[in-house]
């Protein structure tokens, strides 16, 4: 079972990435490479323990749905989403935000298992694991990118 843990330190306050984070508009900013978007659930705003969404984004090539569920928050220090439906066997992403001196560590611990028994390992092997956590630096970047301009712009009013 893969396990990917990426640490981003970000230049705002905890509250500001914590609200960036379980943001639907932002998520779908973060994501845009693969032109991802909220098509069912909560679909705008900021999600909540409870809340389910289902996501639409292409990856390798094909259009594909994820509906996850937030299990747990606690705010402004963590929340934890799980996939209810998709193409995964299963997945755990926790979001973890802890203030520091200067801002804000910010670590993403995504555990899954892929699908399809055997040749799902293979590719995990393959390139999956390598995909996936591409994916999460990338978005890790882009949330530190917006929540860092988001401070940068109310300084400057």
């Amino acid at each position: 079972m893969p396990v990917i843990i990426h640490i981003t330190y970000i230049k705002a306050p905890i509250e500001v990435c914590f609200n960036l984070a379980r943001s639907v508009e932002a998520h779908m900013k973060t994501t845009s490479q693969t032109n991802e978007r909220a098509v069912d659930g909560v679909i705008t705003g900021l999600f909540e323990k409870g809340d389910c969404v289902t996501w639409e984004a292409t990856h390798f090539g094909v259009k594909q749905r994820l509906t996850a569920k937030i299990i747990e928050m606690v705010r402004p220090n963590f929340f934890i989403d799980v996939q209810v439906k998709g193409a995964f066997q299963s997945f755990t992403h926790t979001h973890e935000f802890t203030e520091i001196h200067y801002g804000t560590m910010m670590k993403d611990t995504f555990v899954y298992h892929a699908p399809f028994g055997i040749i799902g390992r293979v590719a995990d092997k393959l390139f999956l694991e390598k995909y996936m956590q591409g994916f999460i630096e990338s978005r890790s970047n882009e949330l530190k990118h917006l929540a860092e301009l988001r401070m940068r712009e109310m300084k400057s009013e």
